[in-house]
């Protein structure tokens, strides 16, 4: 996972659940090691890929937060308005056109026409509304109403048109709604452990089956009569979370796409593959409990960013896929601005500052994932932190292991791990508020009742009641000054994602700048 998973399933339970539904749907026949299928009309009608991530939660998009079922759920769901996954330019999706801009807190939405969801039953406003009340409904603790806390409420005009009602002017509020995806009511309210499990939407494509560890199964929704209609008839998602797995099933054929291509084997795969990089916000960031001393010291948590030799994890354990992070943003970033603080290596200047903090002979338990390219980084941040002083374990395991056992209970003092909210949306509100406002701060690092905790949220408070685009990039650009002095949570750096594909197999496929891929748009050839 790339990002945390917090569904309404208990983990074990939900593996349990997709496990039975997996094997009572699973798809008859033994799939070949070149794809599975038997002549060659079969075989372009598929798309296979290589996932990087595990299945470990579930689908519904209200709660949903895991790189694997996101991506999925790109496929399998529509919004009103959703974000192209490669552009990140916003589009009509089930709204017929962009919203209609009736005054300054007001928006309305006609729907498509005959869009139908996946079990044959028309989408209803019914159901746009009940979808963006679930989110809000503070008894469902849905991360996604932190994003939509600008909605005041929606409502049914007619049998399709909605009427969005602001709190208060929000010049980014159309492009935002891509955040709610659209469910049917009916369905949910009946069984959301099993809609949880066996998502229905109205994209292009109808989620079949779902196996942890195994594969997801996609289907082409027949019905579907939106911008972004299935180029396949069907696609598998086999899930190699293992980084040699993966290229070899791209290099065997069994594949013809792969996610997250080990740095250390892209020169290798590109003699038989296109291979691409692509800057995206997804970070490496440090994270510390500052319930805890020393690390209630912001001195403390600057000391350790300061002993990382970013450009050495790079160049040596990342083969130059990634950009030191010397903003929250990547420099890419059309919002970017420098920070207040920047972290170059500096030894010197991080044994100072432990100095003036009072701390010596400092030990860590550095708490971090297993994912393949973050296992080949933290042995040289343990080898920057030991070179000062701070003696280092790694404690490395699988993510939602880590955050339920170490991070949820407070039991960890420092963590390493990934993170790319950006697949929810690009403007930089979106991307600071996941981590800095809400559950991130009050329950992961500790931080939400500091002041500076206070300042950064009115801060962000006030950027988006803000009319002039340009104060409002001086607001988030003070957000960033804070956020970089304070370091609770901080990016090391921004990933460059390394996707491999055949050029032959594919038409139209190109790599998204967030975790996962995205076959909008994309046939087999």
């Amino acid at each position: 996972m790339s990002h945390l998973d917090l569904g309404t399933m208990e983990r074990r339970r939900f593996l349990q659940f997709i496990g039975a539904a997996g094997a009572a749907t699973a798809l008859a026949g033994t799939l070949s090691a070149c794809g599975g299928s038997s002549g060659e009309e079969a075989a372009s009608a598929v798309i296979e890929a290589g996932m990087s991530y595990t299945l470990s939660t579930g689908f519904d998009p209200m709660t949903a937060t895991g790189a694997l079922p996101l991506a999925a759920n790109l496929h399998v769901f529509e919004a009103l308005v959703d974000l192209d996954p490669v552009t990140r330019e916003p589009y009509a999706a089930l709204a017929a056109d962009m919203p209609e801009q009736v005054d300054e807190t007001t928006l309305r939405v006609t729907l498509r026409e005959e869009a139908v969801f996946h079990n044959g039953d028309a989408v209803t406003t019914e159901d746009v509304v009940y979808s963006f009340e679930r989110v809000l409904n503070p008894d469902n603790n849905s991360l996604m109403a932190q994003f939509i806390s600008f909605i005041e409420s929606v409502s049914a005009v007619d049998e399709s048109t909605v009427e969005i009602k602001l709190k208060h002017p929000f010049a980014l509020a159309a492009d935002r709604l891509g955040v709610v995806k659209i469910v049917p009511k009916a369905l949910v309210e009946s069984d959301q452990e099993a809609f949880d499990a066996k998502p229905v939407g109205s994209g292009p494509y109808a989620l079949e089956s779902a196996k942890a560890g195994d594969k997801i199964v996609f289907k082409r929704w027949e019905a579907y009569n939106g911008p972004r209609p299935a180029g396949a008839e069907e696609m598998l998602w086999y899930l190699l979370d293992d980084p040699s797995a993966r290229v070899t099933a791209l290099q065997s054929g069994r594949v013809s796409v792969i996610e997250d291509v080990p740095y250390l084997d892209a020169d290798g795969v590109a003699a038989s593959a296109k291979v691409e990089q692509t800057q995206s916000f997804g970070l490496l960031f440090l994270m510390f409990n500052c319930a805890e001393a020393p690390f209630d010291d912001k001195r403390v948590r600057q000391a350790l960013h300061y002993a990382v030799d970013h450009e050495k994890i790079i160049e040596t354990a990342m083969m130059g896929g990634a950009s030191p992070a010397t903003g929250y943003l990547p420099e890419t970033h059309p919002d970017y601005r420098e920070a207040g603080t920047v972290y170059s290596y500096d030894p010197d200047r991080a044994r100072e500052l432990l100095e003036e903090a009072g701390v010596d002979g400092l030990e860590i338990d550095l708490v971090t994932t297993n994912t393949g390219w973050v296992k080949d980084v933290v042995p040289l941040i343990k080898e920057s932190w030991d070179a000062i002083g701070v003696t280092t374990t790694l404690d490395i395991g699988e993510s939602g292991g880590q955050y339920a056992n170490k991070v949820e209970s407070g039991q960890y003092r420092v963590m390493v791990a990934p993170g790319d909210p950006s697949v929810f949306g690009n403007d930089p509100d979106l991307l600071l508020r996941w981590f800095y406002d809400g559950q991130w701060p009050e329950n992961f690092y500790y931080w939400s009742d500091t002041d500076e905790s206070a300042e950064v949220i009115e801060l962000m408070d006030k950027a988006v009641r803000a009319a002039d685009e340009g104060e409002r990039a001086d607001l988030w650009a003070k957000v960033v000054d804070i956020i970089s002095d304070e370091v609770p949570l901080y990016p090391l750096l921004h990933r460059k994602l390394t996707t491999a594909w055949k050029e032959e197999a594919l038409e139209g496929f190109e790599p998204i700048p967030t975790t996962g891929l995205s076959f909008l748009g994309t046939s087999p050839a």
